[in-house]
């Protein structure tokens, strides 16, 4: 898991913010905190008056930056939790009191007035002084509400702000794991990581995938022969399942996941959209359920890193396809190699694997543990001892923070 930073990306979690007139920094139309301009050059740096013996300036307020950050990501998942950016968006530049915020959502008018202030102080919001009133109404910046709340826009980042907190939720699990040995397996991380791993990566699939694969000749044909069958292993809520199942009405499909209540939910989706007469979902083991040339095309979305045996899954993937079919992994474009300090996708990336997808990973006992950052030549790796002759990067690009690959026999 991981991936799901909007439409451009590479980009922070916050709409960036740059210093204004005289070191004023601006971010939701206010002034927030005076900030020194930064020097023209390095030159000096390593003696600056800022620099202290226990290694500088530079680096506590590189430790300071993540403290008000962090801070700002409970904060999101608060407003995200109560209600509170729902509620504000619906009230559009109006904007709400804290009185008629928690009125809206039937929560605390004080708790309500503290998060609002520090929502503004942040500059995640509006805040505008009412003469009438006597008292500040709050509103949504623009952005915001692709951002936080439109859970059908590419831009959402709610469901990694709920990640990271499901994430930390297991904080005395996953201690006891990095002391030990051992890991927090996905049914302890819960329902909070199952709804925010599928909710995150849903817009994409369902806007972006049948376009992407379209642009791929040889793999648009073979999913486009009559009667295809197609195969997506740790399918999850099924929403890459039914995508695939949508782009290629004439092909049945079938969504595997080990994780029962994933597969349960996504038997519900398939329901609601009226696709159960041709996509069906399975409770099993992608790394044991082999049904020999069976099928056209093999896909795993976002899922072999997590993995305890990807070895053996790309195998039973080897064996399921027909020799002329495609099989295709998509995984994080994260960089070829370990070369720091990393871009925001790699520092993102680690993130997830130190919280969710290698503690998931190392839960079963035997596991390669190979964390989200699953870099091209593992991925080869793992393809050349499953049988497969080579790996192949698609031309599918600006998807997500997704690389696409494809595996030959």
């Amino acid at each position: 898991m991981g991936g799901y930073v909007g439409e451009a990306r590479r980009r922070t979690l916050l709409p960036r913010v740059e210093p204004g007139p005289a070191g004023v920094i601006e971010a939701g139309g206010h002034p927030i905190i005076p900030f020194p301009a930064a020097p023209e050059d390095n030159e000096g740096m390593g003696t600056s008056e800022h620099e202290s013996a226990g290694g500088g300036r530079v680096f506590s307020d590189r430790v300071m930056a993540a403290a008000t950050g962090f801070a700002d990501l409970v904060s999101i998942a608060m407003g995200d939790k109560l209600g509170w950016y729902r509620a504000l968006a619906a009230a559009g530049g109006e904007g709400l009191t804290p009185e008629a915020l928690a009125q809206r959502t039937g929560t605390d008018p004080r708790y309500a007035r503290e998060w609002l202030e520090q929502q503004a102080v942040s500059g995640l919001l509006n805040a505008s002084w009412q003469m009438e009133n006597g008292g500040f109404r709050f509103s949504l910046p623009p952005g915001a509400e692709a951002t936080l709340v439109d859970e059908d826009s590419l831009e959402n980042l709610a469901p990694m702000v709920r990640m990271f907190l499901a994430g930390i939720a297991n904080f005395p699990e996953l201690m006891r794991a990095y002391r030990f040995g051992g890991g927090v397996p996905w049914a302890v991380v819960g329902d909070g990581a199952r709804d925010s791993q599928a909710r995150g990566n849903k817009a994409w699939y369902e806007t972006r995938l049948a376009a992407a694969l379209a642009g791929v000749g040889d793999v648009h044909a073979t999913l486009s022969k009559s009667g295809s069958r197609i195969l997506d292993l740790g399918a999850g809520y099924g929403w890459s399942t039914l995508a695939l199942a949508t782009a290629y009405p004439q092909a049945s499909v079938v969504g595997i996941d080990i994780d029962e209540p994933s597969i349960l939910r996504a038997r519900e989706h398939a329901s609601e959209r009226h696709l159960s007469d041709r996509v069906e979902f399975l409770h099993a083991d992608a790394a044991g359920w082999q049904e020999p040339d069976s099928a056209d095309a093999v896909f795993i979305f976002e899922a072999l890193h997590d993995m305890p045996f990807p070895v053996r899954v790309l195998a039973s993937m080897h064996t399921m396809v027909k020799p002329d079919g495609v099989v295709v992994v998509m995984d994080e474009a994260v960089a070829d190699a370990f070369d720091p300090p990393g871009d925001e996708v790699e520092r993102l990336m680690y993130a997830y694997s130190l919280l969710i997808c290698l503690p998931d990973s190392l839960a079963t006992s035997g596991s390669v543990g190979t964390g989200t950052l699953m870099r091209q030549s593992t991925l080869e790796r793992y393809a050349l001892d499953a049988g497969f002759s080579r790996v192949e990067r698609l031309p599918i690009e600006e998807f997500s923070v997704f690389r696409f690959y494809r595996l030959f026999p």
